[in-house]
């Protein structure tokens, strides 16, 4: 593995902030955005189009992504969970989004009150009219590692959903351990499953640290063939399901930790963390 590169997806100002209790004026998130870009982070995720009455702390993302100051060669997507919210991110100048559904059925009812297959039907023509403009896009399956409503998800489960998600069209498809149980044994086996209809540099995998395994569960990643991790500044957002633990990992964690494993990412750690120190100082002020 030595010398090779390792895409490293900065979700901190999406899944880091929405997760915070507090919110972050817009012209502070336009910064950090700006500055996660220049410590060479070639993915920035900006913002989320869902209801502002469901996620209050990201209800300027109208206002935040077309004042984003887009850098060469970094690519800046948005969540959007239905045609109403790519709509909106259009209308922003968005040119990248990024589509949610679940492993588990508990999950999906309980996140957005819809079904697993309820909610691929409904991103048919998202992705549709997303790709008919050219954009890019990403499919996150949630819970794939285990639910806190239905427990443990079988890798079968988890491959349907993520098959379902590259043939509607998602360039790629990001793998998340929403709650943070993911065991270093499972992450071969989850991958491997979702690789026999996914390309492996189309798989993601999305870590978090509550069980403080995140930098095991990235070395099974990459073990197993996985080059793309998504990872927050600071580590910011806690999970939901366990207040006070931590959430996913931090990105200077993740740099530092593949640089020691003589993996190539670009990016600065040094940078990213003094812009996630930044956002910190803002959340506790």
């Amino acid at each position: 593995m030595t010398g090779e590169r390792v895409t490293v997806v900065e979700v901190g100002p999406r899944d880091g902030l929405q997760n915070e209790a507090a919110t972050v004026p817009a012209a502070e998130k336009v910064r950090f955005v700006e500055l996660l870009a220049d410590a060479g982070l070639p993915v920035v995720e900006v913002t989320s189009f869902v209801s502002p009455r469901a996620v209050p702390q990201l209800a300027d993302a109208d206002e935040v992504l077309p004042a984003v100051h887009r850098r060469d060669g970094v690519r800046y997507p948005v969540l959007v969970p239905n045609l109403r919210g790519l709509e909106r991110a259009e209308a922003a100048g968005a040119d990248a989004i990024a589509v949610f559904t679940a492993a588990s059925e508990g999950f999906a009812r309980a996140n957005v009150n819809m079904t697993i297959a309820e909610t691929l039907a409904a991103f048919g023509p998202v992705l549709e009219r997303a790709l008919g403009a050219g954009m890019w896009t990403r499919g996150y399956v949630s819970t794939a590692f285990g639910c806190p409503y239905d427990g443990p998800v079988v890798p079968a489960a988890v491959a349907r959903v993520a098959a379902e998600l590259a043939a509607l069209g998602c360039d790629e498809v990001s793998i998340g351990d929403t709650i943070g149980v993911a065991r270093p044994e499972q992450v071969p086996e989850v991958v491997a499953a979702v690789g026999e209809d996914v390309p492996l540099e189309r798989i993601a995998l999305h870590l978090h640290d509550t069980g403080g395994r995140a930098l095991q569960n990235v070395a099974a990643g990459l073990e197993a063939g996985v080059r793309i991790f998504d990872s927050s500044a600071a580590g910011l957002g806690g999970c939901p399901f366990a207040p006070g633990a931590p959430g996913n990992v931090a990105t200077e964690a993740l740099v530092r930790f593949l640089e020691r494993e003589g993996l190539e990412t670009g990016v600065d750690a040094d940078a990213v963390e003094h812009a996630g120190r930044a956002v910190r100082g803002l959340l506790a002020a």
